[in-house]
């Protein structure tokens, strides 16, 4: 029997199966990549018998390779909040799905394992920019607030280094950011020992200080689109530069259009923080646009479909 384990490599996909991994050990094959490759099942080389867990990597984009597997006879573990598609029933498939505005795949993880490892969920949290209930699942630890915002900002540097258009923009492949944390039961012990964290650190500090010049290529009291160069130092940034943003004018809707070189754009939108909602459908108004509620995103927006994309952007929030 083989096992798998297949991930966003993200913060909220790295957290939920470091939890995971912390109460139930095993030696898996790691199936991840940047953030935005959620293609991620069809990597999947398994037989009957073997057992494959997803984390935070959205069903609908996986259906085709998910229904090959399930019906070759692999036993498949399912955790994600993104929008799903319709899901299957079947035998060899265990489910845990919910699709709310402000809780990632980390708590669901988190809730499944009756919070043995609510420290890393609370990472996880403070990743997809849910930091009000990152901050109320942190309650029963009883942690101090420089301990708390250590937390805060390990969970975005981890997400942070999930975003690029290839694997060659991160700073630390996720497969073997996830080899680096794993050791650690507790976040702050990685925080204060593990060098990755100081190179994290350092990355997202220079990225953010070219990203300080950056001006709004539409504003409004309800909106606001930026336009970022073709840098890598661009694409690392736009998810995190959005969150940021969207946490400073919670009652905006944020856009990052990140030029491609081979022309169009990689798209990331935040849903005001407070009306969590329409993201998603948004981008997937778009041939390779998904995501969740809140954040969402399109992997490439052709320039012939920029004004739609503004239209649909300022009609949607």
């Amino acid at each position: 029997m083989a096992f798998f384990d297949v991930f966003n490599g993200d913060a909220d996909g790295l957290c939920a199966l470091q939890q995971l991994r912390l109460a139930q050990p095993l030696e898996s094959s790691l199936i991840t990549g940047v953030k935005r490759d959620i293609a991620l099942l069809g990597r999947v080389e398994a037989a009957k018998g073997d057992q494959i867990t997803v984390l935070d990597v959205a069903m609908e984009k996986n259906i085709r390779p998910l229904m090959r597997l399930l019906d070759a006879g692999v036993r498949i573990r399912y955790f994600d909040h993104h929008f799903p598609g319709e899901i299957p029933e079947h035998p060899h498939l265990e489910v845990h799905m919910e699709t709310l505005p402000d809780k990632g795949t980390s708590l669901l993880v988190d809730q499944a394992l009756e919070g043995r490892h609510r420290a890393w969920a609370v990472v996880g949290t403070f990743g997809d920019n849910f930091d009000a209930t990152a901050g109320k699942a942190a309650k029963p630890l009883g942690l101090k607030t420089d301990e708390l915002d250590a937390l805060r900002k390990l969970g975005i540097y981890l997400n942070y280094n999930g975003y690029g258009a290839t694997p060659q923009d991160l700073h630390v492949h996720p497969e073997q950011l996830f080899r680096s944390i794993n050791p650690y039961r507790d976040p702050l012990d990685f925080i204060a020992r593990d060098e990755t964290f100081g190179l994290l650190e350092a990355g997202y500090r220079d990225d953010m200080s070219h990203a300080s010049s950056l001006t709004p290529v539409l504003e409004t009291d309800r909106h606001a689109v930026y336009i970022l160069p073709c840098e890598s130092w661009a694409r690392r940034v736009s998810g995190v530069l959005a969150n940021r943003l969207a946490r400073s004018a919670p009652d905006k809707a944020h856009a990052m259009l990140t030029q491609l070189p081979e022309d169009g754009f990689l798209v990331s939108v935040r849903a005001p923080l407070s009306r969590p909602e329409g993201a998603d459908s948004l981008c997937l108004g778009f041939p390779t646009g998904g995501g969740r509620k809140a954040a969402a995103g399109i992997n490439r927006l052709e320039s012939g479909d920029y004004e739609t994309f503004m239209k649909r952007f300022t009609e949607a929030f």
